[in-house]
């Protein structure tokens, strides 16, 4: 393998690239020639109803990325200090950031091992009367039964905070994800289904929680004298620029969700055989995999390489790849700031987020690519 290396250079494949078209661009050069550039421009408002038309709720909020809208969806809840909200534990840090800005306390629920999202009957035994919301978010494949969680959120009427910012267009029983929550929350960086560069947007059916939203986002100004604040808020604003590109990329989020779930199915094919690693079948009774990332898990431990291990050998070839979620009970941020409880097991996190890794998926990948990082992944791993 040596000698191969250091005789050979490989293209380099990077993780993701975001898919900008012709007619992307003539969205955008459309609002810069006619000087809309701030937040202040139609397309702002075109691609909120185009939005709510899409995943069927009543109103939605663009914001600046999908951890402002997460920080906008909490403080909206106005829920009272040392409430519970009930998070994943293997989840991106935005999840748990929004419920400590707001003085709230986080009880955290290990993963399945089978689907990383959060385990539902552990959910239930996490639930107590402080208990006021839960943020349920789709990890990276298929959707967490959030069709189960809002029963038993209504049961114990509790807020269901829903984070489908990973699975734009993916549907969940024929129903679109992102349609469940209370309030929910998606995003549009530039690994995502659709893209605004940064991005999110917030959705909602409650009138009284979109107001808020809308407020929250633009520094809470006076409804009576605009510079006499009525609340502590945020410009967390999107440009009518960003807007513009969403509203583009939005109109072909069918055929989006379609090319990726191609590009996993090729993946899949090739590298479902291989017994040393776990990746996740292309459909399940009530979804297909939306495959924002093409993850997989390494579970042969006798191989002695882990996730970080198979990233730098992958490194070697050209293929650029990416490492999961570190695991909220293990953050530093959180022992050495923050005196949050973050005793107890979790041992699915802590093994998919050593042993867990994902690889190049854009849009435009190439189908002698796809092959290319298999047969490295299958050779490596064998």
């Amino acid at each position: 393998m040596k000698k191969e290396l250091k005789s050979k250079k490989y293209n380099f494949i990077p993780v993701n690239k975001p898919l900008i078209t012709s007619e992307d661009l003539n969205y955008l050069n459309k609002s810069i020639s006619k000087g809309w550039v701030s937040s202040e421009g139609p397309e702002v408002k075109r691609f909120e109803n185009n939005f709510s038309n899409f995943i069927g709720n009543k109103y939605s909020v663009a914001v600046s990325s999908g951890t402002a809208a997460l920080e906008i969806a909490i403080k909206s809840l106005k829920l009272k200090k040392g409430d519970e909200v009930i998070i994943p534990n293997f989840t991106i840090i935005s999840n748990a950031m929004a419920v400590l800005k707001e003085g709230l306390n986080i009880k955290l629920v290990d993963c399945n091992i089978k689907d990383w999202n959060m385990d539902i009957i552990e959910i239930e035994k996490k639930i107590t009367k402080k208990t006021k919301a839960i943020i349920a978010t789709h990890i990276y494949n298929f959707p967490l039964r959030v069709d189960i969680l809002k029963k038993i959120c209504r049961k114990n009427k509790i807020i269901l905070v829903e984070d489908a910012a990973e699975v734009i267009g993916q549907k969940l029983n024929n129903k679109l994800c992102g349609s469940y929550g209370d309030i929910s929350i998606f995003s549009f960086y530039a690994n995502k289904q659709i893209t605004t560069g940064e991005g999110g947007m917030i959705t909602t059916n409650s009138k009284k929680l979109y107001k808020q939203s809308k407020s929250l986002r633009n520094l809470c100004f006076g409804k009576q004298d605009r510079f006499n604040h009525e609340d502590i808020g945020w410009n967390y604003r999107m440009t009518n620029l960003q807007a513009s590109l969403g509203v583009s990329q939005l109109k072909r989020i069918r055929s989006i969700v379609g090319r990726r779930h191609r590009v996993g199915n090729e993946y899949f094919q090739k590298l479902k055989d291989n017994k040393n690693i776990y990746i996740p079948e292309t459909t399940r009774s009530y979804a297909k995999n939306i495959y924002w990332v093409i993850a997989f898990v390494i579970t042969n431990k006798n191989l002695k390489i882990d996730g970080k291990k198979l990233m730098k050998m992958l490194l070697k070839y050209g293929i650029q790849t990416r490492p999961f979620f570190w695991p909220m009970h293990k953050q530093k941020v959180f022992k050495e700031k923050y005196k949050i409880n973050t005793s107890g097991k979790y041992k699915n996190s802590e093994y998919i987020s050593k042993y867990g890794l994902y690889l190049p998926s854009s849009l435009d990948i190439k189908s002698n690519q796809i092959k290319f990082i298999c047969n490295k992944v299958n050779s490596i791993l064998k």
